[in-house]
């Protein structure tokens, strides 16, 4: 993931910051409690394709 790419990109529900997640391929946004996948290269900013993050 470029870290250029990952300052610009935001959470699209929260608008929070996203954390790259290299073993899973995804962005995660805490603020959300959601993780967005990473397919070919692309983050899919997409409700809809996210998981819910486990509760810690």
């Amino acid at each position: 993931m470029d870290p250029k790419l990952l300052e610009i990109l935001v959470c699209p529900i929260t608008k929070g910051p996203l954390e790259y997640d290299k073993e899973n391929s995804e962005l995660i946004s805490r603020s959300a409690n959601l993780a967005y996948p990473i397919r070919d290269g692309l983050p899919v900013m997409l409700e809809q394709e996210a998981r819910e993050l486990e509760v810690e």
